[in-house]
């Protein structure tokens, strides 16, 4: 397919320690009305889930890349993740490696200071970014993830990291994704089910292939205990607005934590989706809407 037809332009980039990277940025196309003043809008980068991709953002950055307040969104596969390279050491499918992969991104991209919308470890890196580089972070977009990560929602995915069968074909991986996920996902309707699973999974010769290095599970079981509560890292994100978002089925993201977030942090945004868990999908139209609100309210005057 081509770009004009798919909308987004594909980047492969090196990072520091010499590993090939895959990234899709979806660029502005503003349709703004005659005679109104430009707006200042910045660009967005989303950062994906521990075993997701670039993929996961589809909709959203074809929602937000259009219309009078267009903004460019830029999709980063992590190392090990869908179209990025191996690292040949698992021990490297870390937070702190992860980020410094982002920033790297960041960097070659000159995206200083943009906007980022962080999935689940997205999330992680993000608030970890703040900590490391304040400067880099514009307004964050945490989406079901915060500094308190609930037990019940890690062991449900330790149990599939790195084991999940590989689907003869779409068919069969849309009823694998389905059955793994329709007890929190109550809202999403069979048909979608398909297009979801074309998230998870690569393509090769038009069937599903990997998504991911099934080693990110060695790297993932090899964490020693829960992760330590990241309230001192969040607050480094108190210089910007903060959106956060929550499946109500979520089994990673407590509400309690969501509270506590709040009274942490005095411009802190907060968006609940009905018949989601972890993490929400950001394919409807009313969450990209918020996104979207979110966004234009803190894009510079």
């Amino acid at each position: 397919m081509t770009a004009a037809l798919q909308r987004f332009e594909e980047i492969y980039f090196v990072q520091r320690n010499g590993l090939k990277l895959y990234a899709r940025r979806y660029p502005a196309r503003r349709h703004a009305t005659p005679g109104a003043a430009a707006l200042a809008v910045r660009p967005l980068l989303c950062l994906p889930g521990l075993t997701r991709n670039s993929r996961d953002f589809h909709e959203i950055a074809l929602g937000l890349s259009s219309g009078d307040r267009a903004r460019d969104v830029y999709t980063l596969d992590s190392r090990g993740r869908g179209h990025s390279e191996y690292d040949s050491d698992w021990r490297n499918y870390t937070v702190p490696c992860e980020m410094q992969d982002a920033l790297d991104f960041m960097i070659a991209r000159q995206l200083e200071g943009t906007a980022i919308l962080g999935t689940s470890r997205g999330g992680l890196i993000a608030i970890v970014m703040a900590a490391a580089q304040p400067s880099f972070i514009g307004p964050v977009i945490l989406n079901d993830i915060g500094p308190v990560i609930e037990r019940d929602g890690l062991s449900r995915i330790a149990s599939y990291v790195g084991r999940m069968p590989l689907p003869r074909d779409w068919f069969e991986a849309a009823a694998i994704v389905r059955d793994m996920n329709k007890h929190a996902f109550t809202a999403v309707a069979d048909s979608e089910w398909e297009p979801i699973a074309r998230q998870f999974f690569n393509e090769k010769n038009g069937r599903p292939a990997p998504g991911y290095d099934a080693k990110l599970g060695q790297a993932f079981s090899s964490t020693d205990g829960p992760i330590p509560p990241l309230w001192a890292q969040f607050d480094a994100l108190k210089r910007v607005p903060v959106m956060v978002i929550r499946g109500i089925n979520s089994d990673l993201l407590s509400e309690a934590t969501v509270e506590a977030m709040r009274q942490r942090h005095a411009d802190l945004t907060e968006l609940a989706i009905a018949g989601q868990g972890h993490a929400p999908l950001l394919r409807d139209a009313a969450s990209i809407a918020e996104v979207r609100r979110f966004l234009e309210r803190t894009d510079p005057a």
